[in-house]
Formats: structure tokens, C-alpha cells, sequence
């Protein structure tokens, strides 16, 4: 046992599967533990990597060993699976996880703190509760149209609902009872998310880097804490790129026989988080008009032969790698500062 150095961890949520090996790649060990016995063995042995794919309650544990003095990685399981022989079970795919690390090219997930964790949490509950608020709206204006009215798009129509229902006086009773059903829950997931984005609020303007973060043009609360949530420093990605890369906001390559033929954007990685610094893009661009920044030159000129949606994607990548670049250099945006010719960045 104390010539192991790399131990491969299958994650479950009652038991883990181990697989040790030592520097030659030679399995030495496996092992069948439940959560309390994994914790005591690990407690017990002496430092090495211990490898696991970043899924449920990967950064927790990962926190745990770290505490305990071994070397945490984590791996994507989308790099684990290519490395799977044979038929699938839990120990094979223990063996695949030291497979996939022991390669000098891997890519690791940085292990996430606990504050980035909760923040997390918060985000992925607004984010439910706002899909149920829009549903919710949808069902009342369908209900509705099937009884001949039409109401306006949007939510501040459905704010004044029982108004508007006073004035249809033909409608069924159990229809209006089921529409202040309805009413009422919308009103309970609006003041939900109103509470969750003050105290996301509050957090940002509590947090450093969450201040420097909404410096930038389009960026406000809840994309700033999403951003200080996920990159963190900044440090685990070697360049404003490879983070870009890593929110699928670069071209998709097919390239083969020496020809590069690039492609849209490849939709990798947190796909809220895209979408957010996509909406930022766009609320950028609906006051080019006030702006004279070089930022704002460079968006022009490209939308004078691109579509917009191609340049609101550009402006994305651009957003997310100056994001990268205020953590990595504890600076704040300063359009003065950007080069005139931001194509080349």
C-alpha cells in the first residue's frame, strides 16, 4: 500500500470504489467503501492524488481530502469515458479515472470553495424559480385565450390580473378560481427571485472581485456573481481564451488534410453562463449610439458584415475574456485602456 501514489475514486451516493496504483501504473489495490469508511481511510493513508470526476459532491469530498493533506483532481467524466475497457462497472471505471489522470495533457476542474458552492446553489434555485414564474404566466394567458382574451405579452399584464377579470363578467367561476390560483403562485415566485437577487446583490457588493467584475459594459449582479462563482481567480485556466473556450463561446474546429474549416461556437460548459454574457452582449449593443468607447467602435464595424447575433457571441467571448483578465490582474475596466484594434485580442 505505501507504493501507491495515484488512487482512482468512483463516486456514488451510499459507496465508492477505489483503484490504487503505483508510479509504473501497476494496480496495487481495490476497494468497496461506504461514505464513513471512505472517510477513515483516507484519514489513515498516507498523502497521494486522488483523482474523481467532477460530479455530485465531488468538491465536497475534495475539500475533505485536501484538509487530510492529499493532492485532489478533477477530471470532466466526458475525458474519463474514451479510457473505459471493456464492459462498464464501477471498478473498471475507477481504473479508467487513473487512466484519464496519469495523462500529461489532461485538463482538471479546480475544486470549488464553499462560498462558490453556495453561490452556486442560490443561482441554480433563481434560475428554477424563474422557468416556474414563466410557466406559470404561459398557463394563465393560454387558460385565457382558450376563453376568447387576448392578453399583452409580458409580466406586468399578469400583475393586474383579478383587475382585468372584474371585467369579464361571463367568465366560469371555476375558471377564476383556478386563475387567482394561478395569480397567487405568480405572485409568490416574484417575490422569491425579488429575495434571492437582493441577497445575490448584497453578496456582490460585499465581494472584491465581484465589484471589479461589474465594471465591465453590460455586466450587473447576477452575471458578475455567476462569473466570481465559476472562474474564481482565474488561475486554473492559463490564458482569457482557454476560459472563453471553456463556456463554448470559441468556433467549433473540423479540420482535416491541412484545410481549417471552423464552425459556430461549440456550446461547451455552463450553458447559463453563456447565455448570460450573451444578454449582456445585447444590452451593450442596444446604446452603441452613446457610446465612443473602442469597444463600441470595434462592435460597430463588425456589425456592418456580420449578423448580429454572430457579433453578439463575439462580444460574449470578448466579455469573458476581460473578465478573466480583471481576476487574473486585480484591475477594473477601463475603455480608455483598450486597444484600438480589439479584432486582434
Amino acid at each position: 500500500m505505501d507504493s501507491v501514489t495515484l488512487v482512482g475514486i468512483d463516486l456514488g451516493k451510499h459507496s465508492f470504489h477505489l483503484h490504487g496504483q503505483d508510479r509504473k501504473g501497476q494496480a496495487v489495490f481495490r476497494r468497496k467503501l461506504n461514505r464513513k469508511q471512505f472517510l477513515e481511510f483516507f484519514a489513515k493513508f498516507h498523502p497521494c492524488t486522488a483523482v474523481m470526476e467532477a460530479c455530485a459532491g465531488a468538491h465536497y469530498l475534495a475539500r475533505k481530502l485536501i484538509a487530510m493533506g492529499h493532492d485532489v483532481k478533477l477530471i470532466s467524466p466526458q475525458y474519463v469515458r474514451p479510457f473505459v475497457k471493456g464492459n462498464k462497472n464501477d471498478f473498471i471505471d475507477a481504473e479508467a479515472i487513473c487512466e484519464a489522470a496519469s495523462r500529461p495533457t489532461m485538463r482538471f476542474v479546480p475544486p470549488k470553495t464553499e462560498g462558490q458552492q453556495t453561490l452556486s446553489t442560490l443561482h441554480r434555485v433563481r434560475e428554477s424559480l424563474v422557468h416556474d414564474r414563466t410557466k406559470t404566466a404561459n398557463q394563465m394567458h393560454g387558460f385565457l385565450l382558450e376563453f376568447g382574451i387576448s392578453l399583452p405579452v409580458g409580466f406586468a399584464v399578469i400583475k393586474r390580473l383579478p383587475a382585468l377579470m372584474a371585467e369579464h363578467e361571463d367568465l366560469p367561476p371555476q375558471l377564476i378560481l383556478v386563475l387567482h390560483r394561478l395569480h397567487e403562485h405568480f405572485k409568490y415566485l416574484d417575490d422569491q427571485i425579488a429575495e434571492i437577487e437582493k441577497q445575490l446583490g448584497r453578496q456582490v457588493r460585499q465581494d472584491e472581485l465581484g465589484q471589479r467584475l461589474m465594471t465591465l459594459p453590460g455586466v450587473g449582479p447576477i452575471t458578475a456573481s455567476v462569473l466570481a462563482a465559476e472562474m474564481g481567480d482565474g488561475h486554473q485556466f492559463a490564458a482569457s481564451r482557454n476560459f472563453a473556450a471553456s463556456l463554448g463561446l470559441v468556433p467549433r474546429q473540423y479540420s482535416t488534410g491541412g484545410k481549417a474549416t471552423l464552425l459556430g461556437i461549440s456550446k461547451r460548459g455552463d450553458k447559463n453562463l453563456r447565455r448570460l454574457l450573451v444578454q449582456c452582449a445585447r444590452a451593450f449593443m442596444l446604446r452603441l449610439d452613446k457610446d465612443t468607447s473602442p469597444l463600441a467602435d470595434w462592435v460597430r464595424s463588425l456589425l456592418t458584415r456580420r449578423h448580429s447575433n454572430i457579433v453578439a457571441c463575439a462580444l460574449a467571448n470578448k466579455l469573458a475574456r476581460m473578465a478573466w483578465a480583471l481576476a487574473r490582474g486585480h484591475t477594473v475596466y477601463e475603455p480608455s485602456h483598450l486597444k484600438p484594434d480589439l479584432a486582434a485580442g
